[in-house]
């Protein structure tokens, strides 16, 4: 049996559904996107200003065109994903500004050299499934750090990428750059290669840039998660399920954009709420409420059968440290045992504004541990249970037997050696290495065997030629060295 958690009755979910429809049709949603108003109003949304209003049935109908599950596609064009039903995947949060350097302890902004130790460590990470555009090279000009981290993923890694751009001159680019890997836009659209976040603002606004990106990867038949932050007592009400009515009604209009762009569009119901600490003046991805309202909201989002995400599995330590440690494992498992599809948050700290490599190979650990938890308990061979115990005081253990030898890779899961489980003297002839060392070990070793993506040379080429050509758009003579 699969252990599940669920925070809200179904009569709950459907007072929230209702309210959020409320809100659509009488207050509505900002959007400063001219083309996207003009879209609704020709579907029959009431649009005054900036303001769009849409009833119900309009919104009810959206939902129905939106796919129960799709999958996702490595760059060789291997399915790595199911999104669906309670299948969970991780990947590392994305758009960090900055990387915590483990040699000076200090948080510091991340250059070309960075990102690609980051893009082949990810490749040899057993329990993360894809890719994201981590953080953010501060060695390009900013128009371009959207799709050179997108290049860089490519170039170097095999996974499917979590991405996004903050602009809308590079969803083109970055568009191309996979159809360079695919070879026909045909062939991108029927095997997906990344997920584009999206962000509506709270309280219900879509800007330009954000809308925009919606229809052109719905266009497209790029996935998008929508990723609404409503702040519970800050952006959004204090409670719960005041926030948890906000979440609802700006990604339902998200998916009304869509669907209403190209119905059959791939989406994710996602997001990155968080409660407001009044203390700090802080957005805590680390407080159990936060992770309260991420699972909550999945169910809202498996209640309308749409695959689900959630920025979750992450802390706001600012070292690899046990708040790192318990705040991470808190999430990833209240998130798996949800059931969210796509998991983002490993590698992350301090409210999602750093990377840390060794932080990314514990959370690796965390992943599979979590991932194990969700496989249950079942029987193996185990009943009638009296032959393996008279086979037990015969031999006096059971080390080499047929059931263990037959069983023991899949029963019990054995992380690597960033988690220390030797007893105290074999921990201290090797060192009495701290968890710090060991992650950072465990770094050095894994990018020292990183094998390089089998992409065919001449795409890699193709790949560079059309990024050299956009950084040469904003003065770069060439690309940083990687």
């Amino acid at each position: 049996m699969r252990p599940t958690l669920r925070l809200l009755t179904p009569e709950l979910i459907r007072q929230i559904l209702d309210e959020a429809f409320r809100v659509l049709a009488e207050l509505g949603v900002e959007i400063h996107n001219p083309a996207v108003l003009a879209m609704l109003a020709e579907h029959g949304a009431s649009v005054d200003g900036n303001r769009a209003r849409a009833k119900r049935e309009l919104v009810e109908q959206a939902i129905a065109t939106v796919p129960r599950s799709f999958k996702l596609h490595d760059v060789t064009g291997r399915q790595t994903h199911d999104l669906s039903g309670d299948n969970v995947y991780f990947t590392p949060g994305s758009a960090a500004l900055n990387i915590l350097d483990y040699d000076t302890g200090h948080m510091r902004r991340p250059a070309t050299h960075d990102y690609v130790r980051y893009a082949k460590l990810v490749s040899r990470l057993d329990n993360i499934a894809s890719q994201s555009t981590a953080f953010i090279p501060a060695d390009v000009p900013g128009p371009i750090s959207d799709s050179y981290r997108l290049y860089l993923g490519l170039l170097f890694g095999e996974k499917p990428v979590v991405t996004g751009t903050f602009t809308v001159d590079s969803f083109n680019l970055m568009k191309d750059l996979q159809v360079a890997v695919r070879e026909s836009a045909a062939e991108l659209a029927a095997k997906p290669l990344t997920i584009f976040s999206c962000c509506p603002t709270s309280p219900l606004k879509w800007s330009d840039v954000t809308s925009q990106n919606v229809v052109d990867c719905a266009k497209a038949s790029i996935p998008v998660e929508f990723i609404a932050m409503p702040l519970s007592g800050f952006m959004a009400p204090v409670t719960l399920v005041g926030t948890l009515v906000q979440h609802t009604a700006e990604t339902l209009s998200g998916i009304l954009i869509s669907q209403l762009a190209k119905p059959g569009a791939p989406v994710l119901y996602g997001g990155s709420p968080a409660v407001f600490d009044v203390r700090y003046e802080t957005t805590p991805m680390g407080a159990i409420e936060t992770m309260m309202i991420d699972c909550a909201y999945a169910e809202i989002g498996k209640s309308l059968n749409i695959p689900t995400q959630a920025y979750i599995g992450l802390s706001d330590a600012k070292l690899l440290d046990a708040q790192a440690g318990l705040e991470t494992a808190n999430g990833a498992t209240l998130a798996a045992l949800s059931g969210i599809n796509q998991i983002s948050g490993p590698g992350m700290l301090d409210f999602e504004s750093c990377q840390s490599l060794e932080k990314l190979v514990l959370d690796n650990e965390i992943c599979g541990m979590a991932l194990r938890l969700v496989r249950g308990i079942e029987p193996k061979e185990d009943l009638p249970t009296i032959p393996l115990l008279e086979e037990l005081l015969k031999d006096k253990h059971l080390l080499i037997s047929r059931h263990t030898r037959r069983h023991l890779k899949a029963e019990h899961f054995m992380p690597g050696p960033t988690i220390d489980r030797a007893n105290r003297q074999r921990w201290t002839e090797e060192g009495s290495l701290t968890l710090g060392q060991r992650a950072h070990s465990e770094v050095e070793r894994l990018i020292a065997a990183y094998e390089p993506s089998r992409l065919p040379d001449g795409t890699k080429q193709e790949l560079t030629r059309l990024m050299s050509a956009e950084a040469r758009r904003f003065g770069m003579d060439k690309l940083p060295v990687q």
